[in-house]
């Protein structure tokens, strides 16, 4: 069991908070951290790896790792962390980034097998892409095969394609590894793929915690379906008003009234949704 009950006094863009979180999780849970940006997620992870300070608890399993300001160092927290902009060693090689966490060519040569990477291993960092880099990022986290493995937002720079394809391999070691997950997230559908469980911070606080399912789906029953996406701009098409929507990776047109075109605000982010539970998928 992993017990986190701690305290942080943040200056965030809305001003002064407290991140004051206090949860449990069980060993082996691939949790998702949600909730919008300056929510004290990014500095949850930092408190975990032990690169910020903070005051209050965080045992893993039988070890404290932070007892009231008493903090165990980095170095000493068996933790795995995947960084968004890679940090990887850029005058080491593939191979070398992995070993210098642990001296275990056959964990090296295994991890790299599994993510694909076996062929590169010789390769410095600078002459592979952004889906590569991430992957040797991962495999080098996992060199000491952690007890807690910490992802800030890793895939969020990737085409969708290989987003999906890094999410399966993220599973892969998860799973091969048993090791405890807790990742930044701000894709409902990444959470959905990966995670167990969900928990959402707004302004260093939790708001919500249970599965993927109950914390994102936002419908009930066949009664709608809904999407929320950023509103980009309202067209009048003789009688008719046009608003175009960004959801996801698409964009999207939608008719509304003169009343709505008037109450809406460009670049606000608005809620799509039917009450006909008839969609046409194709």
């Amino acid at each position: 069991m992993i017990t986190i009950d701690i305290n942080k006094k943040l200056h965030g863009s809305n001003g002064a908070m407290d991140l004051k979180v206090n949860f449990t999780i069980k060993e082996g849970d691939f949790i998702a951290l949600a909730g919008q940006s300056g929510s004290g997620k990014t500095t949850l992870l930092r408190i975990l790896s032990g690169l910020e300070e903070a005051e209050g608890t965080l045992q893993i399993g039988d070890e404290l790792w932070l007892q009231g300001k008493k903090a165990l160092a980095p170095q000493k927290r068996k933790i795995g962390f995947v960084f968004q902009d890679y940090a990887l060693f850029p005058n080491m090689t593939v191979e070398e980034n992995l070993l210098y966490v642990q001296k275990d060519k056959k964990l090296a040569n295994h991890l790299l097998k599994i993510t694909e990477l076996s062929e590169l291993k010789k390769r410095l960092p600078n002459t592979l892409s952004g889906g590569q880099k991430q992957r040797v990022s991962l495999c080098r986290a996992m060199m000491n095969r952690p007890k807690l493995l910490l992802m800030d937002e890793p895939l969020s720079a990737l085409d969708p394609a290989m987003r999906t394809k890094l999410q399966q391999e993220i599973l892969l070691l998860h799973k091969e590894f048993g090791t405890t997950t807790i990742m930044v997230s701000h894709d409902p559908s990444e959470i959905y793929r990966l995670a167990s469980r969900v928990v959402v911070l707004e302004l260093g606080q939790i708001i919500n915690d249970g599965t993927p399912k109950e914390v994102l789906l936002k419908t009930s029953g066949s009664q709608k379906f809904s999407f929320e996406g950023e509103l980009l701009e309202i067209v009048k098409v003789d009688v008719i008003y046009v608003a175009i929507i960004a959801i996801g990776q698409q964009l999207v047109e939608v008719v509304i009234s003169e009343h709505e075109a008037e109450k809406l605000k460009i670049g606000e982010s608005i809620r799509v949704s039917t009450k006909a539970f008839a969609p046409t998928i194709m």
